[in-house]
């Protein structure tokens, strides 16, 4: 289906890391989306699954590591705090409530991944032309408080909508990335605002930077073999959904991403602005320890 965007929405994805416990083999529980801005994950998790492991190669031998995807950032930050994933890539928006909700104490960021990757996408016969004509329709978002959904919410916010949770002038349905283009193709939705997915750091400093130097070198990696970390992609990617990705979609996808290790504190800024929008983030809102440089 041909799709016609109509605003994109620049997101950062990072690494956030969590509390580990100390063990005589180290067991890392990686957590990544299956989508395409998630492509550092997706590739670590197939090289993992091959017996290649990126990651593992780099942080030696006494270290095991397990791999555990989410739909959508608020799910993988609940993990976080339930003590069952110890880093993540995911966007700005979930990490920043963790960070807030902990006080500051309990999220950091190590590294980045990807900048954009992320639309508001309609139909190409559409009525929808203008934000104006957003008035009564439907979006859906990829989960209510990720960092797509609240960017939703703040753009509507910003051009007059009154938008509530369950409801008013445009409504915004928290639906799962798997479930967003059926409900797009049986025009059950107008429209879709979606993706292209501490103590540790402090105890375990030298191995944090390890992680850190891994994320670096495996997205210049990609920069410079778009054709293989493609091809491994898409073969994650079938092997975690189940479903076809056609290459020439993930093609044209790829163009309109920025993989870079840099953390943009302007983006972190912005998706603070954003959440206070959206009325997610409240109350005081320092992020002056939330970007670690292991």
């Amino acid at each position: 289906m041909k799709t016609k965007t109509l605003i994109a929405v620049i997101g950062t994805l990072a690494l956030f890391v969590q509390t580990a416990r100390a063990e005589e083999k180290t067991a890392i529980r990686f957590g990544h989306f299956p989508n395409i801005t998630h492509a550092q994950g997706v590739i670590a998790h197939a090289l993992t699954r091959q017996g290649k492991g990126w990651f593992e190669q780099r942080l030696g031998p006494n270290v095991e590591i397990q791999w555990f995807t989410y739909n959508a950032g608020p799910s993988a930050m609940e993990a976080i705090f339930a003590g069952s994933l110890d880093i993540t890539y995911v966007g700005p928006s979930p990490a920043l409530n963790a960070y807030f909700k902990s006080n500051g104490e309990e999220i950091r960021v190590i590294s980045g991944a990807a900048n954009a990757g992320a639309a508001l996408v309609v139909k190409t016969d559409s009525p929808i032309k203008t934000p104006a004509d957003f008035r009564g329709k439907k979006i859906a978002t990829p989960q209510l408080g990720n960092t797509q959904d609240i960017s939703c919410r703040a753009w509507l916010k910003a051009h007059g909508f009154n938008v509530t949770q369950t409801g008013g002038d445009v409504t915004v349905i928290p639906t799962a990335n798997p479930d967003q283009l059926p409900l797009f193709q049986k025009v059950s939705v107008d429209a879709v605002w979606t993706v292209e997915p501490a103590k540790f750091v402090r105890d375990r400093r030298d191995l944090t930077k390890k992680i850190a130097a891994a994320n670096v070198e495996l997205t210049k990696w990609i920069q410079e073999n778009e054709g293989e970390a493609q091809r491994l992609l898409i073969e994650e990617l079938k092997a975690e959904t189940r479903a076809d990705f056609a290459p020439d979609a993930v093609a044209q996808a790829w163009k309109r991403i920025q993989f870079t290790s840099e953390v943009s504190r302007d983006l972190i800024a912005k998706s603070v602005q954003d959440g206070k929008d959206a009325g997610f983030l409240k109350g005081s809102t320092d992020t002056s320890k939330l970007i670690e440089n292991p």
